[in-house]
């Protein structure tokens, strides 16, 4: 299909106009008019785009793409040689970051919920129509030790977590990524657990002082999910062949 056909169809999707963000959302670097082969991955590494070249494909759609805010403009070392390879075989890049985690079905943040059976109740900023961290409960009340082994389990990650140990956790809110600065809305909320991908020194000392179990795993871990379930969305509903990639990163 042609590329703006694409982007048309992605924004129309994701929604980009919604929210504010850290990045330029849509079509980062243009490449090649038409495209038949997409590979979807978490980030717009080397490696991600390395594999694409690979396989021949037109475009690449990842959560993370390039273009933050405050970072360096200059065109040079590793950012160079990204693009450079992107541009050298007319490779398509298309980076959702935000929209991508707050989409109602194939967001990383609902995917997650799937994988951990939370049955969904909205958004944790009640007065944001696109909270960006969500809010829910388990069927039944977990032990400690029952959600991170279910977080081990089906993320293949190994949770960080601190928590009372017999804490009975019902209700839980959470947010993919690096978003662990939503455990005091949650805390606030009277919310039993909270979930995210990072932590950062400050975290566990608002886990112990307000009372609320909380869980890292991994910021990888939590937006794998995503892009996977848009590349199997674009493949079902438009004549184009996708492919994630998953580049193992232990963060």
């Amino acid at each position: 299909m042609l590329r703006e056909k694409l982007t048309q169809y992605l924004n129309q999707l994701l929604c980009p106009e919604n929210i504010q963000d850290y990045c330029p959302n849509g079509l980062q670097v243009e490449g090649k008019a038409e495209i038949r082969r997409v590979v979807t991955g978490v980030t717009a590494s080397q490696a991600l785009i390395d594999r694409a070249v690979a396989l021949q494909a037109d475009a690449v759609f990842v959560h993370h793409g390039y273009f933050w805010k405050g970072e360096d403009p200059c065109v040079k070392g590793m950012k160079r040689r990204r693009l450079a390879t992107l541009l050298a075989h007319d490779i398509n890049l298309y980076a959702y970051h935000l929209p991508l985690d707050i989409h109602p079905a194939l967001g990383n943040n609902a995917q997650l919920a799937r994988l951990l059976d939370i049955q969904v109740s909205g958004g944790l900023e009640a007065s944001n129509p696109h909270s960006v961290a969500m809010r829910g409960r388990f069927e039944r009340p977990l032990t400690v030790s029952e959600l991170g082994e279910r977080i081990h389990t089906r993320l293949q990650r190994q949770p960080l977590i601190e928590a009372p140990a017999h804490q009975p956790l019902q209700t839980v809110a959470w947010c993919t990524g690096g978003g662990q600065g939503f455990i005091e809305q949650a805390a606030e909320q009277g919310i039993d657990a909270f979930i995210t991908g990072e932590v950062s020194e400050q975290t566990i000392h608002t886990a112990r002082e307000m009372g609320i179990a909380f869980f890292a795993a991994g910021h990888h871990a939590t937006e794998r999910y995503g892009a996977k379930a848009l590349g199997e969305h674009l493949a079902g509903q438009l004549p184009i062949e996708v492919e994630f990639i998953d580049i193992d990163n232990p963060a």
